[in-house]
């Protein structure tokens, strides 16, 4: 138990996808204006990361990663698939964006509107690729691992886009310079919430 909370707190706040590694930053800026869409968005992508890092898991641990194929016969075992990781993981990812695109479509259309051409980028966000290639290459040995891991990535990345979405609805009331308004703000925001996001480096898992 000790184990899985740490590998959540771990990626939710000091490996935040966001603002440590700044991957899928594209519709993290783009969207974080209101925090109803930045609150859809992030849904979005933690049920994707979710749905797709354990699935891409058991992918690469039963066909993908050298030897893999020994559970089907021994006579496999020098077979390595590893190089189709890429093409595997994307089209996985792209299935689950698609399903997620047309139910918030059917099921919530303002949401859907107001998330525009970012919710099918959902697809090639680095964020969510990135989640299953730091799974495959930290070597992550049990589901019991990869869950907590993806669901604290896509936590960490909700709670990232909400946080500078707040920010960025009550800087818009606010005296700012004429050159920084609109994405020359948004990007300071975002360097001073990684900083914020630093102080949990200090924290003992």
């Amino acid at each position: 138990m000790e184990e899985i909370l740490n590998i959540f707190l771990k990626a939710a706040f000091i490996e935040n996808m966001a603002l440590a590694f700044f991957l899928g930053m594209c519709s993290f800026l783009a969207v974080s204006n209101t925090v109803k869409t930045s609150m859809g968005l992030g849904i979005a992508v933690t049920f994707v990361l979710i749905f797709t890092t354990p699935l891409n898991f058991l992918i690469n641990y039963y066909f993908l990663k050298p030897g893999a194929l020994t559970w089907i016969s021994d006579s496999l075992k020098d077979i390595d698939l590893s190089y189709l990781s890429f093409l595997i993981f994307i089209a996985t990812i792209a299935t689950a964006v698609q399903i997620v695109e047309m139910v918030v479509e059917k099921s919530f259309p303002s949401l859907y509107n107001s998330l525009g051409i970012f919710l099918p980028l959902i697809a090639v966000n680095c964020a969510i690729l990135g989640a299953s290639l730091f799974m495959q290459e930290r070597e992550y040995s049990s589901l019991s691992q990869v869950i907590p891991f993806s669901l604290g990535s896509g936590i960490g990345w909700l709670l990232a886009i909400v946080s500078l979405a707040a920010i960025r609805e009550k800087i818009t009331y606010s005296n700012i310079p004429e050159p920084l308004k609109g994405p020359g703000i948004a990007f300071i925001t975002t360097g001073l919430l990684a900083i914020a996001f630093m102080s949990f480096m200090g924290i003992q898992l």
